[in-house]
């Protein structure tokens, strides 16, 4: 059983899903104390609760300690399994964070599988919908990997009741991701919405993002009522499909910020990434490096900056998986291998 120290690095609740769908994968039973230790809150909360339970049902874990607020905990995982899933976070907790625990899970179980989680599917300090579908499971299918991705219904703080449902097809191989460079720009798109607020906010984050990124870019308007939609909120995300990558950007609406500054950031962020020439954002290349690990073969990529929580998972997939990670600066922008 492998004993991991959830204060380790950035010490927060990425650790800590990203352990448990590892523990899924390669069959290995973990222990893990000090559960985001590091965080103002320490201790499981609602969401990652539910990624635990989650990835449990998809390997049939035997779990000791999954509580509210549990700093300690085991998962003894069995055999990978398809099947239907239905999880409920409970609260606004991300849908796309647990989506984030399960589909490395799904994918190596090597039968169909399909998820319904409902929470939040577009709230602070997590991934906004649309950049899960377009830019994660963008670069999952170039990878190999067969996803589909179904938003029934949006949800926001603090109620949730968001409905995301993901389906995953049997059979596929992860392929090595090798892009040192982005390669020529085919496409800038985008999506900015708003659920039971007016129009004009999903208006003016766009304009305010399109004012920022290169012509051509275009990005799609949705206004949703209260039948796409519970509660109130929104987001922009943007996004460049290359010839070698997917890079995104994204903002999620929050009260006291003007929506024009929501698209400026949405639009800087993406912007700076395609100047600087990296092949995945910074987002994005903390969230690959599990199917890298995962996939046959030397994968490669740049972004302009390597976070905490990219350095914790790298550190983390080397306790469970016989693979290195290499990290070296080129100007600019880092450029990460596996080896």
């Amino acid at each position: 059983m492998l004993d991991i120290d959830g204060a380790y690095g950035e010490g927060g609740g990425q650790l800590l899903r990203t352990a448990v769908t590892l523990a899924a994968v390669t069959g290995q039973a973990l222990r893990m104390r000090g559960i985001r230790a590091r965080r103002r809150k320490p201790g499981l909360a609602a969401q990652h609760l539910t990624a635990v339970r989650a990835v449990g049902e998809l390997c049939d874990a035997r779990i000791e300690g999954l509580a509210l607020g549990a700093r300690e905990l085991v998962f003894a995982p069995r055999a990978l399994r398809g099947g239907e899933f239905r999880f409920d976070v409970g609260t606004a907790g991300s849908v796309t964070l647990v989506l984030q625990a399960v589909v490395p899970a799904m994918l190596a179980g090597g039968a169909a599988c399909r998820v319904l989680v409902t929470g939040g599917t577009d709230v602070r300090a997590a991934p906004p919908l649309d950049y899960f579908r377009a830019v994660l499971l963008g670069l999952l299918g170039r990878m190999g990997a067969r996803l589909s991705l179904a938003a029934r219904r949006r949800g926001y703080f603090p109620g949730g009741g968001g409905e995301v449902e993901l389906a995953v097809e049997p059979g596929a191989r992860l392929r090595p991701f090798t892009a040192e460079a982005p390669g020529r720009l085919l496409a800038l798109r985008g999506a900015a919405h708003v659920g039971n607020l007016p129009a004009h906010i999903a208006e003016r984050m766009r304009a305010a993002a399109l004012a920022i990124l290169p012509q051509g870019a275009a990005i799609e308007l949705a206004v949703l009522g209260e039948d796409g939609a519970q509660g109130r909120g929104g987001a922009i995300v943007a996004w460049a499909e290359t010839e070698a990558s997917v890079l995104g950007a994204g903002e999620v609406a929050e009260r006291g910020v003007p929506a024009e500054t929501l698209g400026e950031r949405a639009g800087s962020e993406l912007g700076a990434d395609l100047a600087a020439g990296a092949s995945l954002d910074v987002h994005a290349a903390d969230q690959l490096l599990v199917y890298l690990a995962l996939a046959e073969g030397r994968s490669v990529f740049t972004t302009r900056a390597l976070s905490s929580h990219a350095r914790t998972a790298m550190w983390l997939i080397e306790q469970f998986l016989p693979v290195r990670f290499a990290a070296v600066a080129r100007g600019e922008l880092t450029c990460v291998e596996t080896r």
